[in-house]
């Protein structure tokens, strides 16, 4: 990487926060209407329709290979189930909740890469999944903290965005962020068709929900290319506490437009498992 520009990586985290939290209103806005495969669905098609533009008017679709087809099948699946599952439990949740226990998903990544990747078990490594561990518990608080199904699903979310993680970490050594980004709308778009149509019975939202799913649809693409680029101009170790303003941030739009009281417990939590993440990003830093 070039000199690192923390400040264009902080405009670009400030995109991603606001697209992360439009997602979130806007798929609480269409809960009562669309199950959380009917949205999904109708976010991969306007996605898709979205790259197809972009491909078209920029001749970017030579970047689209097909040879990595197993690696993106299991990241889209990863990412489909968990944002179904993150859907699922938003309405059951207050958003500072749901935000600080999605902060889990790198604890899963270790994980993961040690037991699937062949990497080494360190010692921060270990310090980080025993704080990303307890401060879930402390979020979620069991009998305490929440409603028990939704705190479930917001956990379980966090190993399928997880799965999604690091399969991009390896898509990234071969594939464009378009190449990817193609796939990922293509391939969730199929996913979201047949679990919307198992039952033969598709939603089709009315006027009145139509722009919020369309800002759901834009802000997942939206988000996710801001914080690609904020990556690709700055180190993690800098990008990732900028991330964390997520937390309060949301925290903020759920006191201001959902009467969501601020629970310093759900903070404490997410700073834990933030200092599990951030330790295992330094010293991994530092190694390199």
């Amino acid at each position: 990487m070039s000199e690192p520009r923390p400040l264009l990586a902080a405009a670009w985290m400030g995109g991603a926060i606001v697209a992360f939290s439009s997602m979130a209103v806007g798929g609480r806005a269409v809960a009562g209407e669309l199950d959380s495969f009917e949205l999904m669905m109708y976010r991969s098609y306007i996605g898709l329709v979205a790259i197809l533009i972009i491909g078209i008017a920029w001749g970017k679709f030579g970047e689209v290979r097909f040879d990595k087809l197993a690696l993106h099948g299991l990241r889209n699946m990863g990412h489909f189930i968990g944002q179904n599952l993150w859907f699922t439990a938003l309405p059951l949740l207050t958003l500072a909740q749901l935000f600080a226990l999605e902060f889990t998903s790198p604890i899963w990544v270790v994980i993961f890469a040690v037991l699937f990747a062949g990497e080494k078990i360190t010692k921060p490594r270990i310090i980080a999944v025993i704080l990303g561990f307890i401060g879930a518990l402390i979020v979620a608080r069991p009998g305490f903290g929440g409603d028990t199904l939704g705190l479930t699903l917001a956990a379980a979310s966090a190993i399928g965005f997880a799965v999604s993680i690091v399969s991009t970490k390896v898509l990234t050594r071969t594939e464009t962020i378009f190449g990817i980004l193609f796939w990922l709308t293509a391939m969730q778009a199929v996913f979201g068709t047949i679990t919307a149509g198992w039952d033969g019975d598709i939603v089709w939202p009315s006027l009145a929900i139509w722009p919020w799913v369309i800002m759901v649809g834009f802000a997942g693409l939206i988000a996710h290319t801001c914080l690609t680029n904020a990556l690709a101009v700055a180190p993690a170790t800098i990008v990732t506490p900028m991330d964390f303003v997520r937390l309060p941030a949301i925290a903020l739009v759920g006191m201001l437009f959902y009467n969501e009281a601020i629970d310093i417990w759900v903070f404490v939590g997410a700073l834990i498992i933030f200092s599990g993440n951030y330790l295992n990003i330094w010293s991994q830093t530092k190694r390199t």
